[in-house]
């Protein structure tokens, strides 16, 4: 059976204390499942379109915890590696407000989803699908996830589904010289590519304003749609050349993790329904909107709300 969405990586569980607790002094620790590509796929879920994911993880409650929100969200996990031994990736997050920024030690080294190589995962089913999305972190993880991320973005072009892929940098699992090949390997090959304006600026080589800059890497790549994140400055997306500006919209922010996430999930929600960039764009923002008022790193919601906001949305500026 064809999925909308698909995707692999590594799920891991995020244990935080809320803004004004410090790590260093929790007797108490919230528990939620973390995952960039999870997180798509369990906010995609929630809006109605199927999605598959598979990772490696122990079957033990650690194990069984990390998928728990997820299948409750309609995520497909009937291809999910259970392990006999082994471990779960954490991820310890302290909330912050400014002038604070919120701060994540990650504990995540062995864990099973790590180990995944080419031959453990199952491409019929990753690749009976729509859209394959990947991410950067998972490119970052380990050597032979690296791997499998090659071969996704392969298999997929021959499977005729679409490429999605989050550029996702992150500092604490590998530096800009050793990201810049394997991200600019993936992104050429994308036809829907996110990245942050100032991983832009790190790893392609763009220079200037956001608007700028997302026109750049148009230009490197054969993406159909570019969509660039600029935090409080809202989002761009490029198509055919035109640059479009989606404003931020007004939130109260309890939690920034996942929001990245949650904007990735609204832009491939409007392609898989056939709307134009545009509608895409304001979709994306509003997901991540609702992401940044919520706690945890999948966005919780559901049809009924999503359209009602989407009727709040700000205008779109059109460059």
């Amino acid at each position: 059976m064809q999925q909308d969405v698909t995707a692999f990586g590594e799920v891991m569980l995020r244990l935080s204390v809320p803004a004004g607790e410090r790590l260093s002094m929790a007797n108490a620790l919230s528990v939620t499942p973390a995952g960039a590509e999870s997180n798509v796929l369990g906010a995609l879920a929630q809006l109605g379109h199927s999605s598959g994911f598979v990772t490696a993880l122990p079957d033990n409650p650690p194990g069984q915890r990390a998928l728990y929100d997820l299948r409750a969200a309609g995520v497909d996990f009937s291809n999910v590696i259970w392990r006999g031994s082994g471990r779960v990736g954490l991820i310890f997050a302290e909330l912050a407000v400014p002038p604070r920024a919120t701060q994540v030690v990650y504990d995540r080294a062995g864990s099973c989803a790590a180990g995944l190589t080419v031959d453990d995962l199952p491409w019929d089913y990753l690749m009976a699908t729509k859209i394959h999305h990947a991410t950067g972190i998972t490119l970052a993880v380990s050597a032979s996830l690296s791997d499998c991320v090659r071969e996704a973005r392969a298999a997929a072009i021959q499977a005729g589904a679409a490429f999605s892929f989050d550029v996702n940098y992150r500092s604490r699992l590998w530096s800009p010289e050793q990201a810049a090949p394997l991200v600019m390997e993936m992104a050429e090959a994308a036809d829907i590519l996110f990245c942050k304006h100032e991983d832009a600026l790190l790893l392609f080589g763009c220079t200037g304003n956001p608007e700028s800059a997302c026109r750049q890497l148009a230009s490197m790549t054969a993406a159909r749609w570019v969509v660039m994140t600029a935090g409080a400055d809202g989002v761009y997306g490029c198509f055919n050349g035109e640059v479009l500006h989606q404003p931020a919209r007004r939130v109260t922010i309890l939690d920034r993790v996942g929001a990245g996430d949650a904007l990735a999930a609204g832009v491939l929600h409007a392609w898989l329904r056939g709307q134009p960039l545009a509608d895409a764009l304001r979709a994306g923002s509003t997901l991540a909107a609702l992401a940044l008022s919520q706690f945890g790193d999948m966005v919780h919601t559901h049809p009924a709300e999503f359209d009602q906001l989407l009727g709040q949305e700000q205008p779109l500026v059109q460059r």
